[in-house]
């Protein structure tokens, strides 16, 4: 059955320093964005691709992305205030496609990780067919403190990246359930855990890489275009 993807591109990138959308500047020869929506479209079993994005950004986002196209189409929608805002609105956009059956997971992935290979987005939605969710995550490299005081002892840390898949059914029941109580998740994962009505399904860990890096700060541009070239 087809998976559905769920572009987020609705933030402001402040600490860029750019003065724009980080996701629409330059990187190589496209951008954050267009790198994102490049890898997605070469993801198998990909039956709707939801594009998140700031309101005002449409023209450009437009620019950056109808000439990766081809035949294919991608649905856009203005995010809101927040990442989970933003990705209610993509779950309402494939409500029906979700009640329906037609999609049976959901993909959900920042953009300014444009170095995310579609491999990746393919690994994450097996394993979330198979447990009910899944995040890429890598180990944490040096020494973690808190207060200055050094992680306990023998406890594993890593770092969560996207894309993150989750079963369709499941995420769109679990963000229903947080609109009625009001609650506003800052991650994806911790929103299908909190309001899952499966005793089966969990959230598994998949390998991500160090590769995939996150564009935040200007210096991250060209880290990014320095591992695509």
């Amino acid at each position: 059955m087809p998976a559905a993807l769920v572009l987020l591109a609705a933030g402001s990138g402040t600490r860029v320093g750019a003065g724009a959308n980080k996701i629409l500047l330059p990187l190589g020869d496209s951008t954050a964005l267009g790198r994102s929506v490049a890898a997605a479209l070469a993801v198998d079993d990909v039956h709707r691709i939801v594009l998140v994005v700031r309101d005002g950004d449409q023209e450009a986002v437009a620019d950056a992305v109808v000439p990766l196209l081809g035949e294919r189409e991608v649905a856009v929608v203005v995010g809101g205030a927040t990442r989970h805002a933003s990705e209610r609105a993509a779950l309402d956009v494939l409500r029906t496609d979700i009640v329906s059956g037609a999609v049976d997971v959901v993909a959900i992935h920042d953009t300014a990780r444009p170095v995310a290979p579609p491999e990746l987005y393919a690994a994450t939605i097996a394993a979330a067919r198979e447990h009910g969710g899944a995040i890429p995550v890598v180990p944490l490299s040096g020494l973690v403190t808190r207060g200055l005081r050094p992680a306990a002892e023998g406890r594993r840390l890593v770092g969560v990246q996207t894309p993150q898949s989750f079963r369709a059914t499941d995420l769109l029941t679990a963000y229903d359930r947080a609109a009625t109580d009001d609650f506003d998740g800052t991650d994806t994962a911790a929103c299908l855990e909190r309001y899952a009505t499966d005793p089966g399904l969990r959230v598994a860990a998949v390998a991500g890489s160090p590769l995939n890096v996150k564009v935040t700060f200007v210096e991250d541009l060209a880290t990014a275009a320095a591992l695509l070239a």
